[in-house]
Formats: structure tokens, sequence, C-alpha cells
């Protein structure tokens, strides 16, 4: 549903829901950005805008816009804020766009958000001028960055909106006060990734489809690289197998290496590349979750180069293999990558099948021996196989103990969310409080956690085209995906937008680095601090009002 048609239906709902108390007057106040603001609500006289904020991060305001009749034209100028002849970094401002979730998550939590419309926030849009429904919530959003150099103090700023409402022009401002603390943030030590897709680019592409190695593909592959630097995503999941150019000669393969090179010093030049995750070789048979695993091998039919299914027993995949992996090791020890390259061998290993993944692993050691085998796993059962484990939240905490035992062998811990875990837990999903997906990070350091890993960040579906209209989907299992599962951005012709829950993560990334912080200050009290607001991996405190007040005790604490 194109976003016209999505205010058409929100100006039908907002006439339904009392917009006689608004008659011509119109509201514009602060909202926090952690409260998700939906289309149908009202608002009343707020506190001030304020940010607390650590230099080398962002500080975030969220206003809302209504009126009891249609505003047209709207604009919003945010002033830089100053303090003497001192002023902060760039500004970027949006309107807050709406997303319908059409599939419930299945197993909600006892906090998940309600809506009338149906619509939720999420999209932060780049329009320059809005139209607003009557008796409609439109949330403004605004970021603006602290460089590291900034000098502590309290600036002050202004918003300022302005519109035509009937024949008039009507124009409200609101003051911004940014305190930046002494706390400087480098570069992000947590590793997070965000697994994408260069196929649903297609979308930047103005539904075209997207030929593979075209001057779009690698300008639509660094504007990808730019934006998960931007938000500090520091590890992407690259796959040889699909980046390698193939050619044989009896049993002797020949590998071209130079489009998977050129795409790793494309994301090392945007910075999101600390770690490079090798794309699994294998995977399940299709429709059978609970079947082996098996691995993938070229196989030329019509002058073109598919992937085919074989066992890791079959002497096809061996003799493959045997080549394939020690041409890689040389390719990227020449290029002087091979300390920042993980593997993945198939993802998400359960039970019924960690044989056939230890077999594939095992056989695969040997052949990369010194390269770390990373996995989002199910199963714990695999001591050997695997280095950097990465479990869903759920099963982290189910099997705390033998992962912690893990890492004091050396071993990495990440944790990652997907369509689960639900319930409690904290996730990305469109329709949970916006805090959760900001508090992924406190739990990352709570249990000493280094890592996180998602595999949405752009899997917008093709069936449909229209992020903006679907925001979920259902697995070949019968699973519902729930909404946001897929994306966290937005495509917008030729551009990619940002979400609420992007800017939310990005922020919990920060948090992070100043519980690292105070940790090496004073470890008890940064221990304190996270458990204020996490006391267990489903249980957290989800008042906006108390983490606010948390994380200004860290900027004190840390200024002292």
């Amino acid at each position: 549903m194109k976003l016209k048609s999505v205010l058409l239906v929100l100006a039908v709902l907002g006439l339904m829901n009392g917009c006689r108390d608004y008659r011509g007057e119109v509201i514009f106040e602060y909202v926090d950005p952690l409260k998700k603001v939906f289309p149908e609500s009202t608002y009343f006289p707020s506190a001030d805008a304020r940010a607390d904020v650590a230099r080398g991060e962002y500080a975030t305001f969220q206003f809302v816009l209504r009126s009891g009749f249609s505003l047209k034209n709207v604009r919003v100028q945010t002033d830089v804020p100053t303090m003497g002849n001192r002023a902060l970094g760039k500004i970027k401002t949006g309107f807050v766009g709406y997303v319908p979730v059409d599939r419930p998550t299945p197993v909600p939590g006892r906090d998940y958000l309600k809506t009338a419309s149906g619509y939720f926030p999420d999209p932060i849009l780049d329009d320059s001028i809005v139209d607003v429904p009557p008796a409609t919530a439109q949330a403004l959003w605004i970021t603006i960055e602290i460089p590291r150099e900034t000098p502590e103090g309290t600036y002050r700023g202004e918003v300022t909106v302005s519109a035509k409402l009937h024949n008039r022009k009507v124009e409200l401002a609101k003051a911004i006060t940014v305190e930046v603390y002494k706390p400087v943030i480098e570069k992000t030590s947590l590793l997070v990734t965000n697994w994408f897709s260069f196929e649903r680019l297609d979308l930047l592409n103005k539904d075209k489809k997207l030929e593979k190695y075209s001057d779009d593909y690698w300008k639509y592959a660094r504007i990808l690289a730019d934006m998960m630097a931007e938000y500090r995503q520091n590890v992407v999941l690259l796959r040889p197998l699909d980046l390698t150019g193939f050619d044989k000669d009896g049993d002797r393969w020949k590998f071209d290496f130079s489009n998977f090179n050129k795409m790793v010093r494309l994301m090392k030049e945007a910075g999101c590349a600390r770690y490079i995750e090798g794309g699994h070789i294998g995977g399940r048979l299709p429709q059978n979750w609970s079947g082996p695993f098996i691995v993938k091998i070229p196989d030329k039919k019509n002058d073109e180069w598919t992937l085919k299914d074989y066992n890791i027993g079959d002497p096809a995949a061996r003799n493959f293999y045997d080549q394939f992996f020690p041409a890689l090791v040389d390719n990227l020890e020449s290029n002087g990558w091979l300390d920042i390259y993980l593997q993945h061998i198939a993802d998400e290993p359960i039970e019924s099948n960690k044989e056939s993944y230890a077999e594939i692993s095992d056989y695969v050691r040997k052949l990369i021996p010194g390269i770390k085998i990373v996995e989002a796993c199910h199963s714990s059962d695999l001591d050997g196989s695997i280095d950097i484990w990465v479990p869903q939240l759920n099963f982290l905490k189910d099997d705390f103990e033998f992962y912690k035992a893990q890492q004091e062998q050396g071993k990495e811990v990440w944790f990652y969310t997907c369509l689960g875990p639900q319930e409690n837990y904290a996730n990305r999903f469109i329709e949970q409080p916006l805090i959760k997906t900001r508090i992924l990070h406190w739990i990352n350091y709570r249990y000493g956690i280094t890592g996180y890993l998602h595999w949405g960040l752009n899997h917008w579906r093709p069936h449909h085209n229209d992020p903006y209209s679907m925001t979920t989907d259902m697995n070949y299992a019968g699973n519902t995906l729930p909404g946001g599962d897929m994306n966290i951005v937005y495509p917008k012709e030729g551009r990619l937008l940002s979400s609420i829950r992007l800017e939310a993560m990005r922020d919990g990334i920060f948090d992070y680095e100043l519980l690292r912080m105070l940790e090496v200050k004073n470890e008890e009290k940064a221990k304190e601090m996270a458990h204020k607001i996490v006391f267990g991996f489903d249980h957290y405190d989800l008042s906006v009002i108390n983490f606010r007040k948390v994380r200004k005790e860290i900027l004190l604490e840390l200024s002292k």
C-alpha cells in the first residue's frame, strides 16, 4: 500500500477518534524517541526536549504534530544546537512513516503494543514536505551528530514546524537541549552483523532486475555498506561461493576471486568489515528442517554456473572443496585478510542434524586450519565443531553455563535473534516497545556476550515488492516471520532509509560501549547499572523514564 493510501486510512480512523477535542488547534509536542507514536494517539503538553550524550554518538529527538483539521505542506527546520560559538554536528530530520503488521506475532509477550489503526511507526522517511490528515498524529525524527572533539557543556537549539491550515500559515517552535558529557566513544567494540541480500537490491533499481557485477550493482553495494557502517555494523556476511568465478578442466578447478576481493575492499573502505563472515557452504534440503546437512558445489548447465546439492562424502564434493578452500586461503593470505576471515558451515544446526554438521565441520577444519568456524546454532552439543558460538537468545539462556565454559576455554560467544525468541524476550519486532530493541545490547553487556547477529537487514520479499505494505511473511515450515523480522531498512528510489528500530539499535551499541568504559573505571558500578535495566534474559525494566535516569548516571560516573 502506498503512502497516500495509508494516510487516507489513517485520516478516516483519526476522524473517528475524537477530532472534536482538537478543533482547529495544532498540537506540537516532544515525545521521548523510545516511545512509539501511533497515528490515532492523542498528545498533550510534555517534558522539555533534552538529550544527554557522550561525545562520538548521536542525540535523538522525536516530536509529534497533530491537528483536528488537515495540515498541508508540513516542513521542519532544525537549528544546530550551539554553546556560545560552538556548534554540534550534522542534523538529519525525517517524518516517521507507518506500516501495517498483517500477521500478529504468534506468541506475543505481555508488553506487545496494540494499535487501533493497525499501523505502526517504523521507517524514517526523507520527504522534505508532507501533508498530515486530520486527527492523525505525525511523528518527526531528528538525529544530531556529536563529534568526538565536541567540548562538554549545554547546547541549545530550536525545532520549528510550519504548515498550511486552511488558508493560513501555522508556525510552531520547540527548544531542544543537548547536554554533552566528558566520555568519548571511539570505534565501537561490540561485534554486530546484519545479514543482507544483494538480490533484494532490485528494489533500489526501480524494480528492474539488477545485473550482477554491473555498475549499478557495485553502486548499490556501496550504499548498503555505507548504511551498515553508519549504524555501527562491523561484521559482514560474504559468500565466496556466490562471488567467485569458476572453471573446470577434468577434475581440476580454477577459481577467479576478483569480484570477491572487490567486494571485500568495498566493505573495508566503507568501514563495516572488521571481520568477514564467509557464507555457508551447506544447508538443509528444501522443506526438510530436521534432515541432515548437505553441501553446495558449482554445476555448469547451458554455460551458466549454479550450485548443486551434494552429500559431503560424495567424491565430487570432496574434489571441489579439496581445491577450493586451499585456493581461498591463499587468496585471503595474499590480500592480508586471513586474520579477519571467519567461516560458516550450515545455518542453525539442531539436535536431529548435529552429526551431519559435525562431519562437514571436521572435514573443513582440516582444509582451513587457523580459521574460526562461526555458527548460529540451536544445539550446544557440538563442542569441537564451532569456535564462535551464536545461540539464539533463548538457547543462550537455557545453556548459559555451557557457553560461559566455552568462553573460559578461549571460544567466543555471540547471540542472535530472528523470528524467535518471542514471548517476553527482547527482539526487533515492530509490535514490541522500542526500548526492547535498544536493550538488546545491554543484554550483551549484562552476560558478557561479545557479538550480536540478525539475519534481516534488507530481506524484503520479492513477490510483493513493497515492504511498506507487507512487513511479515511465512517460511516453508509454516512459521510466521513477525513484523520487522525481515528488514530494518527500507528502499526508496535508489536510496536506503533508516528506521526507528535501527536508530534504537545503534544507540544500544553506544550504551554497550559506555558500560564497557564504566567497567574499566568501576566494575561493580557497571554491573549495577546493567542489572537495573536487564534483570534476566527475558525480564527487563521497560520504563523509559528509568532508562534515561540510569543512562545519565553512567555518563555522570564517567565524567568524574
